[in-house]
């Protein structure tokens, strides 16, 4: 099966307010482990592909030298823009998509993309990031996921009750079916695969607010695609995880994970 190119590049516009307040946020520790066995210098550059509003950017612009932030969505970049304000560091925004990366962008020790690879087509993406990684840099797909430990047994009910509102498409269809390759095949084809996953696993006590901001951040729960039943959505997640609650707050164990892809050594 040959990886889809999204021609929607809009489907998150109306997420964008919820992104930041509702997606879990990579442990810094997590980034440190992976600037320590990449070894990012405050020389070298960084760039993050289908930024977002700037989770990654922001996170690692404290340990590089450079951080250029690309994402095809011009609400994101606002967003990416005033999370690096807040935070107190530079990052170099660009308007684009992976099928846009060039020479001109010159050469990164790292590139890291979080929550977003599904979207790209990715061999292709791989076959140009080559011309742009130093030869000992590296690709980091980072993600989060929720164990299956007691402290998440709101996780499945959440998901569940946010499935029943979820608007499908095929490229939302493609990622769910049999055929579709892990990333982790992708890139044992690719010039980049050498690879190695570490994650870090944390327990928090989250607001239930942040889980309805979590369920608008979905591309297949956007308030754009769900329309008048985004209202619906919010009082039934807000039901729900009021259940799950103890001064307002759900405790959940995140983690965070990064898999590091680099070329054979």
């Amino acid at each position: 099966m040959t990886d889809p190119t999204v021609s929607d590049v809009r489907r998150f516009r109306s997420t964008v307010p919820y992104y930041l307040k509702g997606r879990p946020a990579y442990s810094p520790r997590l980034i440190r482990r992976v600037v320590l066995i990449c070894g990012l210098k405050t020389t070298q550059r960084v760039l993050d592909l289908g930024c977002g509003p700037g989770q990654l950017a922001v996170a690692f612009a404290p340990f590089a030298g450079e951080v250029v932030a690309i994402d095809p969505e011009p609400a994101m970049l606002e967003a990416a823009a005033d999370h690096a304000a807040q935070a107190g560091v530079k990052v170099r925004l660009i308007e684009a998509t992976s099928d846009d990366l060039d020479s001109t962008l010159g050469l990164f020790r790292l590139v890291t993309i979080g929550r977003a690879f599904h979207w790209m087509n990715r061999a292709r993406t791989l076959e140009r990031l080559d011309l742009l990684i130093e030869a000992s840099g590296a690709v980091v797909l980072f993600r989060d996921r929720h164990p299956d430990l007691p402290d998440n047994a709101w996780r499945a009910p959440y998901r569940a009750l946010t499935e029943c509102f979820a608007i499908q498409d095929d490229a939302r269809n493609r990622r769910t079916s049999a055929g579709w390759r892990p990333h982790e095949a992708v890139l044992l084809e690719s010039p980049f695969c050498h690879l190695e996953r570490i994650a870090v696993i944390e327990r928090r006590r989250t607001p239930v607010e942040t889980f309805v901001d979590r369920a608008l951040s979905m591309s297949s729960t956007a308030p754009a695609r769900i329309g008048a039943r985004s209202e619906d959505l919010l009082r039934e997640v807000r039901a729900l995880m009021a259940d799950f609650a103890t001064d307002g707050h759900v405790t959940e164990i995140v983690e965070s994970e990064a898999l590091i892809a680099q070329r054979r050594k």
